[in-house]
């Protein structure tokens, strides 16, 4: 027994020690850096698969989306570990709304409304389509409810049809044609 105290006091000191070693290699690490934001937005990470965000800004289709999200200050909540399941509309898909109402849903006092928008196309939770069945609903971040339902081998989210699906790190994107709207 008495030899049991110092072991397990040397075992401390021992772990305490090579935390500190392994904070200090961490920090140096060229493959995961901080940038000026102060969250999770922020870790520039090279070696590990992108997030919902990183995804949405690397695609083409999904310039107006990224848009939101940043206008939203929604960045760091969606780089965050999730998972999430966002039903992403296309750039076709805002224009497909009134004239001047994304210009509007933009400025900054209308940022709480493109929150909830954005929320009402987020789910907390990893969604695929294979497991989806007709007549689901699933409640938004937002507080609304969507709607599946399937035709055939097609899966829709509240009309919309899913034309893609793609996995992130923190969960996955459908892709949709449409912005959905609270009922």
């Amino acid at each position: 027994m008495k030899r049991f105290f110092p072991i397990a006091l040397l075992s401390g000191l021992l772990l305490v020690t090579s935390c500190k070693k392994s904070e200090d290699v961490s920090n140096d690490s060229s493959s995961n850096k901080v940038t000026e934001s102060t969250g999770q937005s922020g870790v520039i990470d090279e070696t590990s698969s992108p997030n919902i965000v990183q995804t949405a800004i690397g695609s083409k289709d999904h310039s107006t989306l990224v848009t939101a999200i940043k206008a939203a200050d929604l960045v760091d909540a969606l780089s965050n570990a999730g998972p999430f399941t966002v039903f992403a509309p296309t750039n076709a898909g805002f224009d497909k709304l009134p004239a001047g109402t994304v210009e509007g849903l933009l400025k900054p006092d209308k940022k709480e409304d493109l929150k909830n928008i954005l929320g009402y196309h987020t789910y907390v939770g990893s969604l695929k389509t294979e497991y989806m069945q007709d007549g689901q609903e699933f409640d938004m971040v937002f507080g609304g409810k969507v709607k599946i339902t399937k035709k055939g081998d097609k899966t829709f989210v509240n009309g919309s049809e899913i034309n893609g699906s793609i996995e992130t790190s923190n969960g996955i994107i459908h892709v949709i044609n449409d912005v959905l709207l609270p009922k």
